[in-house]
């Protein structure tokens, strides 16, 4: 999860370290280090109002990891562009896939200057794929479409990965149209993924967000089931739908699915 609030080429901006960020406190929640005093007190400051909040950010990474697991093994996807990419952290798109097909070529995007000054954890691949990093606003797809050019070739199905990235862009319209300029670029036998923040499964989670948004941080517009599902018009969901991210094709070993406010699904461009 980043922010895409500030302009292209953000990368050239100093690493504010005197408030807190999303990328950052998200960072936090998934156990990782790449945080500072005042992301670790804004998070813990979260999960005092709402301790599931951890367990939101855990379970996205998970079904982020089963989607592009499913995509890479089921499906035979060898390229992936993932916007919103945040801070490393473990089983980063590249390592998720390249594990199963080595060959497999991945385009990270985000605009957030901590994230660029980490992109080399993100740029490590096998011999016989490819990474990159795109430093550019999610605002603007056709400069990313530009960019990511140079190493997918979008003659050939590609995974669009949008995780928890849409609801940093306050107006759905607007979201809606980043989301259709993107897929129109993208051939038959491309496929969608997407997971949010949900509204009206959680008050308290939807109370602890709302509190969030109002301290003066970038705010994280958390959309009804309907709203996300909605990002997939015309194109083919896969099974099990829009889910809550726990259900969507859980681990056999996993424990039982629970409905938290965290809704996601895949889908495929006919």
């Amino acid at each position: 999860m980043t922010d895409p609030a500030t302009a292209p080429g953000s990368a050239q901006q100093k690493i504010d370290t005197s408030v807190p960020h999303s990328a950052r406190i998200w960072n936090y929640w998934l156990g990782g280090k790449d945080n500072y005093p005042v992301d670790e007190e804004a998070g813990d400051a979260y999960t005092a109002v709402f301790p599931g909040i951890v367990t939101i950010a855990r379970s996205s990474r998970a079904f982020l990891r089963r989607n592009i697991s499913y995509l890479a093994g089921e499906q035979g996807i060898r390229q992936f562009l993932d916007i919103g990419t945040g801070l490393p952290t473990a089983d980063n798109t590249h390592q998720v896939a390249q594990r199963i097909a080595p060959e497999s070529r991945i385009v990270y995007v985000d605009n957030d200057p901590m994230v660029l000054a980490h992109a080399r954890a993100l740029l490590y691949s096998t011999p016989e794929g490819a990474t990159a990093y795109v430093d550019a606003n999610v605002l603007e797809p056709e400069r990313i479409l530009k960019a990511a050019g140079d190493t997918l070739d979008f003659s050939r199905p590609t995974a669009l990965i949008l995780s928890n990235i849409l609801g940093h862009i306050a107006d759905y319209d607007k979201a809606r149209s980043v989301v259709d300029r993107l897929m129109a670029a993208l051939p038959s036998g491309s496929f969608l993924s997407i997971n949010d923040g949900s509204r009206g499964i959680d008050p308290v989670f939807e109370r602890a967000q709302d509190g969030y948004n109002s301290s003066g941080a970038v705010p994280y517009n958390l959309r009804t089931v309907e709203e996300i599902t909605s990002f997939f018009d015309g194109l083919e969901l896969v099974e099990p739908g829009v889910v809550s991210v726990q259900q969507w094709r859980p681990d056999e070993d996993a424990p039982e699915p629970q409905v938290i406010a965290e809704h996601g699904g895949l889908a495929r461009k006919p």
